[in-house]
């Protein structure tokens, strides 16, 4: 049985391997596809790309399990780690979310501006490489399925 991934936010799908980080291109977290987000300093708000429980729950960064124990990694950004400003956290940690429900809010321009990756990381944590399945490559809207595990 697969689990759908969806698109978390809205952007360019690209494959983990344009990622700026090794730990991301070389899936050593997991399989998966990250997003490239659009060109703007508006907020964008990053979705829940599965349902489940929010095990953790970082500025830049969310884990969430799902009921059938998959657990999938959202990274905001590549190197933000320690950069709250960033970010304007919208769930909780622990508490239970439903796929499409708001994580985080950011500004792509604004991680940009500071020299960083904007790419957003959605990996199902603890899968070989290249085992994220129907992979979407390309324009996506939030809510589109990115990947099936």
């Amino acid at each position: 049985m697969s689990t759908q991934i969806l698109a978390p936010l809205p952007g360019t799908a690209i494959p983990l391997s344009e990622v700026p980080d090794p730990v991301f291109s070389a899936e050593m977290v997991g399989s998966g596809i990250a997003i490239e987000p659009p060109d703007t300093d508006e907020p964008i708000t990053v979705v829940a790309p599965i349902s489940g429980s929010i095990v953790k729950l970082h500025p830049h960064a969310a884990v969430i399990v799902s009921d059938d124990g998959l657990g999938v990694l959202l990274h905001v950004g590549i190197d933000t780690v320690g950069k709250p400003d960033l970010f304007q956290v919208k769930a909780v940690e622990g508490e239970r979310i439903e796929v499409g429900e708001p994580l985080v809010i950011f500004s792509p321009n604004a991680v940009r501006r500071l020299g960083l990756s904007a790419a957003v990381p959605v990996v199902v944590m603890d899968t070989a490489p290249g085992s994220a399945q129907d992979t979407v490559i390309g324009a996506v809207a939030v809510g589109d399925k990115l990947f099936a595990i």
